[in-house]
Parts: C-alpha cells; structure tokens; sequence
C-alpha cells in the first residue's frame, strides 16, 4: 500500500455529510402514537391505555428513549393470557411506517443525496426503531448508513468515525438536541430544525441556545435548497446562560 493509500476499512474524507432524525422528522410519529392509543383503547380499554401510556413515560424517563416494546411486556402483567397481546406486539412490528412520511419526504431523501452522502441518526431502541427504518424503506433509501443510539448528540465520535466528513448537516425536530450537537461541534456543523411534531411547541416555550442555523415548517422545504443554503453560519454561537 503507498502512502497515498487509505487502508480499505477507513472510510473516505467526504466534504458534507447529511444526518438525518426519523421520528417526527421523516415520520410522522405522532400519528404513529395516536394510531397506537386507539388500538390499545379499542383491545383493552381506556383504563388500559393509561396505564401503557404511564408505564411507557416511567420508562422513557429512566432508559432515555421510547420503548414502545418494553412498555408491552409490562402491560402484559395483569392481563393474563389475553390473546390481544399478542395481537398487540404483531400491530408494532408491522405497522405500515412507509404510509407515515411527512409529504415528499423520500423525494427530500433522494435530492439531500445529489448533495453528499445521507445517513440516518436516531435515538431507540436496538429493536424496534430499527425494525421502523427497515420497514418504512428509510434503511435502503440511505443505502443502509444508519446509527440507532440511546442519545444521538452522545455518539459524535461514532458519527465521525462512522461517516467521516469535513462537514455535517443535522435534521432534526428537536431543537434542544440541535442546540447541544452544534455547542460540541461548533462551525463544521450545519443545524436544520424541521418544525413539525409536538416538539415544535416546546420550542416556543423554551428557545434553545444556540438557536438552529436553519428552520424550517416542513421536511419538504428542504428538496429543493442547494449546498450554499447548508452554508456554515457566519454569527458567532451564542453563550450559554
């Protein structure tokens, strides 16, 4: 090998990387929720409901995602044998995430990539947020770059390691994660904040800082911006408080 060489398991240095969030970003996961709600409703009663909902918040504040699976096995205590359980883990693992994208969401998908290479960075679980990209058609939309971690603005090492670029572009619903990816990483991240989901107005409540270098009111806006709108932003990051 010459000194010009790379050895075959280094990934090439690309100039943009595009990172993308799934979950109210690509996906509509709050009609993906209010799906889920009327099926647990309609199979074991409100009061049934509730109790998932609460076993699911418990969860998501101690484990740090949503465990759509792992709140499922703890319902199932106090039902029995009751065979809409088992109906119930068949309705999460084929549900039809491909009918969830936000409108031109793909067609985004596909234009991102004429710009630079794009993976996708999620927060879930090691099951089921997997099993939503496969399913939904994501996994081969990205040609299979995906990351899947508890806490996606942990994982920036891996992301460099993984897909290393010059730059990054962050697509997210959540400004508060945006916020904390650009403090660690400063100018060679570009950050994109896609105002859709609940999210959205927790945003208002509680501005984050740095502000995103990019807002938008929907993912489709992005399918026809072209690399200087992905631009570093030339404004100094803010402090924090």
């Amino acid at each position: 090998m010459s000194a010009n060489e790379l050895p075959a398991s280094i990934p090439p240095l690309e100039p943009l990387v595009f990172l993308l969030d799934v979950d109210n970003t690509l996906l509509d996961n709050d009609r993906f929720g209010a799906d889920l709600d009327a099926h647990l409703e309609q199979a074991f009663g409100a009061a049934e409901r509730v109790r998932y909902r609460a076993i699911y918040d418990r969860l998501r504040d101690e484990l740090g995602y949503a465990d759509y699976l792992g709140a499922l096995q703890q319902l199932r205590t106090g039902l029995g044998d009751d065979p809409e359980l088992l109906r119930m883990s068949a309705f999460l693992l084929e549900y039809p995430f491909a009918a969830r994208f936000f409108p031109q969401a793909l067609d985004t998908v596909a234009h991102l990539r004429t710009l630079g290479p794009v993976a996708i960075l999620s927060d879930g679980d090691i099951v089921f947020q997997p099993r939503k990209v496969q399913r939904s058609g994501l996994w081969e939309a990205v040609e299979g770059r995906v990351l899947i971690s508890v806490h996606k603005e942990l994982m920036l090492s891996a992301v460099q390691r993984r897909f290393p670029a010059a730059r990054y572009v962050m697509v997210d619903d959540k400004p508060q994660v945006l916020a904390r990816m650009k403090l660690a990483w400063g100018d060679i991240l570009t950050t994109v904040f896609v105002r859709q989901g609940h999210y959205a107005a927790d945003a208002a409540q509680t501005p984050p800082n740095p502000a995103p270098d990019r807002t938008v009111d929907a993912i489709a806006e992005l399918r026809d911006k072209d690399l200087a709108f992905f631009a570093p932003a030339t404004a100094a990051l803010a402090q924090p408080a």
